[in-house]
């Protein structure tokens, strides 16, 4: 047994203590009598060296793993600003620095306010639609490293979604942000080499300078009103936002909004121009074109509000109306015995349609509630359209042509073709841009172009219809190398359906050239 007035009771207590209350590194002193009771106290101080041991390892490991947890969190943080396919700024984090830039001019009187460009892609979709989008991930790539290399320094880029991307300046003036500006366009006009080949895809871009008071969704949408611009005057140029271009968006939108009603309340009508078989005379088909009778502007021509009806995503809506209006004009001519029996409808259709499912069916219930043999329908698309097309396209295609429906390609001669395209593309015929006529008479290199195109055309089993002829000596000329068919201001400019009713009921005899309507 220990004496009660043995010191190192006091000091075993003590040192007990400290430990309970957290002091590890403390020890309590053993005597030199080696006893029992040093025994405890050597005991206790192993026990404080344990806990000293283990407490500095759970320190440790405590600490490593917050700076893991903190490793972790910049990382998510980073994801969460960063485009995964690009290794740019998203979306949130270029409207987040743009509106501290903004800030940051507004902060100082000396500082010039931050610059925004905006710009897609002109030729994205092809590039997608054509070689797949793997190819078109590898192509958003490159398009952003070469932004990337065009800007300053202290420039930031992000791509916004899609094909869109984005450039911010800080503190940039107007004259510079134009100068970065025409480097990137200049970056993007080169060809991207992509699987030995090269695409070209340029770039449509808007520029604002910001101005105090402004958000930063204001500036962004102002560049993007600018970027529409852009793209409204050919593609591949910088503008500059002004303040007329807002105004001139304003009224593209509330255009939309009056579409959409015009749709619904028919305030849209259809003129019809024949397309006319050259040797004979006679009326072969017409063609069905959409006018816009607005209440407040009078007739809207399509080239003015097709472009909005793309925009608003009307082109679907816009073209079931007009193809069921024309084929139901179709079925009321030949109940009152004006249409020829043979006499075709032809009606324009939008890429997009070529996209939905239903659209077959579409064609085929109307076809069927007018009672109209599947072959007195012509459906046109334009040459791009054709070529650009997927494989969904390729599928509408060719379920038409099993339905027995024509198709034909407009706008032929634009620029796309080739032999290997023409020989692919179910199609029956093309109908051949006016701008290859409009020389006939006076480039003697003329007649030797026309022909070949014409040789061309039947190399690859289709025939041809030639639109844009104005004068006899066209058509004769036409004639005389063996074309089937015309269309054009010399037969008939575009005419109401009752004046179009007229001029079939003219029609029932052989129409020659000598009786061709002119210009009114």
């Amino acid at each position: 047994m220990f004496a009660e007035d043995d010191p190192r009771l006091g000091q075993l207590l003590d040192g007990i203590v400290r430990l309970a209350a957290g002091e590890l590194h403390s020890r309590i002193e053993v005597s030199p009598a080696r006893d029992e009771l040093d025994a405890i106290i050597m005991g206790t101080n192993l026990l404080a060296e344990d806990l000293e041991i283990i407490y500095q390892e759970l320190e440790q490991r405590v600490e490593s793993r917050t700076q893991l947890l903190h490793q972790a969190h910049e990382e998510m943080r980073a994801m969460a600003l960063t485009d995964s396919l690009t290794g740019l700024a998203n979306r949130s984090a270029f409207v987040a620095a743009l509106a501290q830039a903004q800030a940051d001019a507004e902060a100082a009187e000396d500082r010039p306010p931050p610059a925004v460009v905006l710009l897609d892609l002109d030729a994205f979709k092809s590039i997608n639609d054509t070689r797949g989008h793997a190819a078109g991930d590898r192509v958003l790539a490159l398009v952003g490293e070469r932004i990337r290399q065009a800007v300053r320094e202290t420039d930031l880029v992000a791509r916004l979604g899609g094909d869109e991307f984005a450039v911010l300046m800080p503190a940039t003036s107007a004259t510079r942000a134009a100068g970065v500006g025409t480097r990137i366009l200049h970056a993007l006009n080169e060809p991207i080499e992509l699987d030995n080949d090269s695409i070209h895809c340029g770039a449509s871009m808007g520029l604002r300078i910001g101005e105090p008071g402004e958000t930063a969704e204001q500036l962004m949408v102002e560049a993007d009103i600018a970027m529409y611009a852009s793209k409204a005057e050919g593609r591949s140029k910088l503008k500059i936002f002004e303040p007329s271009m807002l105004h001139a968006r304003q009224l593209r939108s509330q255009l939309a909004e009056d579409l959409r009603s015009a749709i619904a309340d028919s305030e849209l009508v259809l003129f019809y121009q024949p397309i006319v078989e050259l040797a004979s005379g006679r009326i072969e088909g017409v063609e069905a074109l959409v006018r816009w009778n607005h209440p407040e502007r009078g007739m809207v021509m399509p080239d003015e509000f097709l472009p909005i009806a793309e925009d608003a995503g009307l082109m679907s809506v816009l073209g079931i109306w007009v193809l069921r209006t024309a084929i139901e004009q179709l079925r009321h001519w030949r109940e009152d015995g004006i249409a020829p029996p043979e006499m075709s409808m032809r009606v324009n259709i939008a890429a997009t349609d070529l996209q939905r499912l239903e659209f077959i069916e579409e064609v085929r219930d109307i076809l069927t509630r007018a009672d109209l043999s599947p072959d007195l329908l012509v459906l046109e698309l334009t040459e791009q359209a054709i070529i650009m097309g997927n494989e969904l396209d390729r599928y509408s295609l060719n379920s038409l042509r099993k339905l027995g429906v024509g198709l034909e390609i407009d706008d032929f001669g634009t620029g796309y073709s080739s032999i290997s395209y023409l020989r692919r593309l179910p199609v029956d015929r093309v109908k051949v841009d006016r701008s290859i006529l409009m020389e006939l008479g006076t480039d003697p290199d003329q007649p030797a172009l026309i022909a070949a195109v014409l040789q061309l055309i039947r190399a690859c089993g289709l025939e041809a219809v030639w639109e844009g002829v104005e004068t006899a000596e066209q058509a004769e000329y036409l004639r005389s190398i063996g074309c089937i068919s015309a269309q054009g201001y010399y037969y008939s400019r575009p005419l109401a359906a009752l004046d179009m009713a007229r001029l079939l009921q003219v029609d029932h005899a052989p129409w020659h050239h000598s009786a061709g309507l002119h210009p009114s």
